[in-house]
């Protein structure tokens, strides 16, 4: 058989090995692998997330002596036991004293705290709608969510209170505080209120359960709706994907936003089904996260880029890491470069990368076996059981073969229903007989494995070629003294737009812009030469490590401004 290829991008046709799920008729792609019996989605129509996740929990002579989670500054444990009596007893107080409902929207504005978890399946058990946001969000950003999400009712960390003030909506505080001993809190709920059976309130898998905002990295970030069908889904897939690839006993750690969806259907709904064990930490912090790893001996961590580099770039030493088995990586794709720079440093630490987004719910791709990614170290992995796939092209709208890049469309169980109160970015993203179109450029190979090449937005437009930012990061990541860097178009009256850099040197350089762009042009065609370079204290990203470019985009244009 013939099984010659391309180089991704030239759109010929090659012959394909029929491994690869791809079927040449319909341009489709599907999984390489099925779930199992014991793994399949739920078809129950009336089922909501709150009581699948409940369901899956250990047994009741287990639950006592399961730990669920920990939280790694004050040691707190909390048993299956004790979280399911603080969901019941949330879900009690929120329905009786503060009148949740079907369909009432409650708005979560915290950091990662023990009781995180709780909260988010209280407020779906009753049958409320969940919204998340980023505490360090601007007064004026979070009053925008409460706003345009319709919410009812905040529930709020002490800290960030303040920025709810303007909306006047009805605030729940996550801790008490005894100096406002009056006020509400979560934690005072929980103590007081007893379970109860609560009224029927016939929540349907079609019935939103999340409005999540995506990161808005290019443009006005969007209210994403997710139904119970959705996040049962993914739910199922991920704990699918977890329990075989991980031990019983395994041990994760959190560090990742959970009101972002990749930590919130991680660590708030899929590994509580199967049963792990977490370790949360409050927010990201590298040497926090080595020491929680040495002293938890954690075994799983689901992170991002920017974390994986970190640990590449981090020469401290002094921490025992021995028990760490697997990092996944997911939100942003990962360096060919950085993979391996990580696998040469930790060669016992499979690495895994996968694919998904805010819209599909956090799935899409994934890398069951890390001897596979280590092969394929620029991919993302296989398509997840349930999902479809095409590539394509841009002009002329037909789905492409293995090796040609365009557009991937996903079609899937998890696919979101679509943007709140926006029904023509809706229809402009969920096409044809429900595919998503993801706005991510990328391919297959013939193995059925998926490369993300880069956002099709974010593409540099240079004298007609279309430059990928990502390809230029992954070789400014590979300088020495280059600690970090980001790459946007910035417009130019000759070309259309050049490739500008930010950087952040490393402690103690004075590394050149002129260093720079040469370091980069002996490694690239001329139209992807980096034409001007910024220095930067810091990369704008989002919770989730995505490059924040349209704030750098603005940014230099204000730079250019105040030179004219």
């Amino acid at each position: 058989m013939d099984t010659s290829r391309t180089e991704p991008g030239t759109g010929s046709m090659l012959s394909c090995r029929r491994k690869s799920n791809y079927d040449p008729k319909t341009g489709i792609y599907h999984p390489l692998i099925q779930l199992d019996g014991s793994h399949k989605i739920p078809t129950t129509a009336n089922l909501d997330t709150a009581t699948f996740v409940l369901s899956q929990f250990p047994s009741l002579d287990q639950a006592d002596m399961k730990v669920a989670l920990i939280d790694s500054a004050t040691n707190c444990r909390l048993t299956y036991r004790e979280l399911r009596r603080s969901i019941n007893s949330l879900a009690a107080g929120l329905y009786q004293r503060f009148g949740v409902r079907k369909g009432d929207v409650i708005f979560v504005l915290s950091s990662n705290s023990i009781i995180y978890p709780t909260i988010c399946l209280a407020i779906l058990l009753v049958g409320g709608v969940l919204t998340t946001s980023n505490p360090i969000n601007t007064e004026s950003e979070i009053t925008k969510q409460v706003l345009d999400s319709g919410a009812k009712l905040a529930i709020a960390a002490p800290e960030a209170m303040h920025k709810l003030l303007s909306t006047g909506i009805p605030t729940i505080v996550t801790t008490r505080d005894p100096l406002k001993s009056s006020d509400a809190s979560v934690e005072e709920l929980i103590d007081s209120c007893e379970s109860m059976e609560l009224p029927e309130n016939k929540q349907t898998q079609s019935d939103t359960a999340a409005i999540l905002y995506s990161s808005g990295t290019t443009g006005t970030s969007k209210g994403v709706i997710l139904t119970h069908g959705n996040l049962i889904s993914t739910i199922t897939l991920l704990k699918w994907a977890a329990e075989v690839t991980s031990a019983k006993d395994d041990i994760y750690l959190c560090f990742l936003p959970m009101f972002h969806i990749y930590g919130l259907i991680f660590f708030c709904l899929a590994l509580l089904c199967a049963s792990t064990t977490t370790v949360l930490m409050n927010r990201f912090d590298l040497l926090a996260m080595l020491e929680a790893i040495e002293t938890h001996r954690v075994n799983n961590i689901p992170a991002v880029p920017p974390v994986i580099l970190a640990m590449v770039k981090y020469n401290g030493g002094g921490y025992d890491l021995s028990s760490l088995r697997s990092v996944a990586s997911g939100a942003a794709p990962l360096s060919k470069d950085v993979a391996s720079r990580f696998r040469e440093k930790f060669p016992w630490v499979g690495l895994k990368p996968g694919y998904g987004l805010t819209e599909s719910c956090a799935a899409g791709a994934v890398f069951l076996s890390s001897e596979e990614a280590k092969a394929r170290s620029a991919a993302s992995g296989g398509l997840l059981p349930t999902f479809s796939a095409k590539v394509v092209d841009f002009e002329s709208g037909m789905a492409q073969p293995p090796y040609s890049a365009g557009e991937i469309w996903l079609k899937g169980p998890t696919v979101m229903k679509g943007y709140l109160g926006n029904e023509a970015a809706t229809s402009a993203t969920i096409v044809s007989d429900g595919w998503l179109r993801t706005g991510d450029l990328g391919y297959f190979d013939e193995d059925g494995y998926l490369f993300i090449v880069d956002r099709i937005k974010e593409l540099i437009k240079h004298n007609g070629y279309q430059v990928a930012p990502a390809e230029l990061e992954a070789i400014l990541l590979n300088h020495p003294h280059i600690l970090d860097a980001a790459v946007i178009p910035l417009e130019d009256e000759d070309a259309g737009e050049i490739p500008m850099a930010y950087i952040v040197r490393a402690s103690g350089s004075e590394l050149t812009e002129e260093q720079v762009m040469q370091f980069v042009a002996g490694q690239v065609a001329p139209y992807k030469k980096i034409k001007r370079v910024a220095f930067i204290n810091e990369i704008p990203k989002s919770a989730a490590g995505k490059i924040l470019r349209k704030d750098l985009i603005a940014q230099s244009k204000q730079t250019v401004k105040s030179k004219l």
